[in-house]
């Protein structure tokens, strides 16, 4: 009898080890998931709802980011509402770019909301006046951008939304990319905007939209200057010549690549660079680009 009540009590003590030890595996994963929601990344993606910004929302979604997904329309584009269905952590926000009381008013809401990676991609390419409103596929017109043929108007819109808009909103939510763990700023420009790539002829043409992406990459250049003795990285993007709605058209172009394609190697670059690479006008792939 005494030694089956020994026994008894040694099935007993080896019980109550078991479960401690399940309840401590169990503290150990709650600590470690409480830990991955605090570290949990967020970007903010300008000109989300079409071409490579609406990409950029659903790729860092389906990696479990926290997306706050900007647009300029009256309302809720369906590109948008569409994959914030599908992903709970997508924020779709309505912001005009070149309007700094919206992008004050609008910081102001997310004060408390670090953002680890700020891209700045929306833009206007050409003259959509005669595009219907919603249609991402009408390609637009670049010949209003020809010498001798030049809008002056559209050189305005185009100046504001690619020049001024990044400064605005990078200026706007500096605090919380500073407040966040990863600490980047990204600008997506183009191979149009290059100084010297084009050497000794440029092409003519589309002479406002290569003329703002030039200045996008000089301005970003000087703010990356002025932003790294806080350790944030300012990195500019050439996409390459990418199939988005707009450039459907041009499908079968073995030039073009499919927008999936370059946004993948922009978020896997965008992953690895680091302060030292502050400044410099990437490809995709984060091969060095002239301009």
């Amino acid at each position: 009898m005494q030694v089956q009540g020994v026994q008894r009590m040694r099935s007993l003590f080896g019980r109550r080890k078991c479960v401690r030890a399940r309840i401590a595996v169990l503290v150990a994963t709650f600590a470690v998931c409480g830990a991955c929601v605090a570290r949990a990344e967020t970007v903010l993606i300008t000109g989300a709802n079409s071409g490579i910004g609406l990409e950029f929302t659903k790729q860092y979604a389906a990696k479990g980011w926290t997306v706050i997904a900007k647009h300029r329309r009256s309302g809720v584009p369906e590109t948008l509402a569409n994959v914030a269905a599908e992903f709970p952590k997508v924020r779709v926000e309505s912001l005009d770019v070149t309007n700094l009381a919206q992008a004050k008013a609008l910081a102001a809401r997310l004060a408390d909301t670090p953002i680890d990676v700020l891209i700045n991609n929306a833009g206007v390419y050409n003259d959509r006046s005669k595009c219907a409103a919603g249609d991402d596929g009408c390609p637009g017109d670049y010949t209003t951008q020809s010498f001798g043929n030049m809008d002056f108007t559209l050189l305005d819109t185009i100046m504001a939304v690619n020049i001024k808009g990044p400064l605005i909103v990078s200026q706007a939510f500096y605090g919380n990319v500073k407040a966040s763990k990863l600490k980047k700023i990204i600008a997506i420009s183009s191979s149009n905007g290059t100084i010297t790539g084009e050497l000794p002829h440029p092409w003519p043409g589309a002479a406002f939209y290569r003329m703002s992406k030039a200045a996008l990459n000089r301005e970003m250049q000087i703010v990356a200057t002025s932003v790294m003795r806080d350790g944030v990285t300012v990195v500019m993007f050439n996409p390459g010549p990418t199939l988005t709605e707009h450039q459907a058209y041009l499908r079968g172009n073995q030039m073009m690549i499919e927008t999936s394609f370059t946004v993948g190697h922009m978020i896997d670059t965008i992953a690895k660079v680091t302060i030292d690479d502050s400044g410099k006008f990437l490809r995709y792939d984060g091969v060095p680009e002239k301009w």
